[in-house]
């Protein structure tokens, strides 16, 4: 072996280490926030985003980006976690009613910060467990249509179909209470 293909071996696994890193960085509170919004529960989905992180990094090497984004591929990989979880609790794999809300603090909301709030939930409480996700996705992940696409394992326009039936639904609920 060539003093260079040793060289691109060792850089390879550097490489793959470093991109990881910056998946991880730029990724982490968007997978928090979509796990605790699948779980409702802050402590469980600090623990599910640990292992959605710890099987994309031991999966890493079996990326294929001609399949789409990282982003994307962990998305699949957290949401695949939170349904075990949600299985091990002995629940269907069913949604909660409300995607909790990890960024906000009740001390510090208004009175109209919180009465929005409060018409979301109960608008979301409205809709069947594949919509709060798709919105999840969408407002929690911040995930593109592609994307989203990729995680559910639907196309891109069918992903943007449903989304939009999601958001206007969403919408109606919440016509006159916002």
């Amino acid at each position: 072996m060539s003093q260079t293909a040793v060289a691109e071996a060792r850089e390879a696994p550097v490489e793959a280490d470093l991109a990881f890193d910056r998946l991880y960085r730029s990724s982490r509170d968007d997978v928090y926030a979509y796990v605790a919004s699948l779980l409702h529960d802050g402590p469980a989905a600090e623990e599910v985003t640990a292992t959605a992180f710890e099987r994309a990094y031991r999966k890493r090497g079996r990326f294929d980006p001609t399949k789409g984004e990282p982003r994307a591929w962990l998305f699949g990989i957290a949401r695949n976690a939170a349904l075990d979880e949600l299985r091990r609790r002995g629940r269907q794999a069913e949604m909660a009613a409300e995607p909790e809300d990890v960024g906000a603090t009740a001390v510090d909301a208004s009175a109209e910060q919180s009465e929005q709030r409060l018409a979301l939930r109960a608008g979301l409480a409205q809709m069947a467990p594949r919509e709060r996700e798709l919105i999840a996705l969408k407002f929690f992940a911040g995930l593109d249509n592609a994307e989203i696409a990729s995680v559910l394992d639907i196309s891109e326009s069918n992903a943007g179909t449903r989304l939009h039936r999601a958001v206007t639904k969403l919408r109606e609920a919440l016509d006159g209470q916002i």
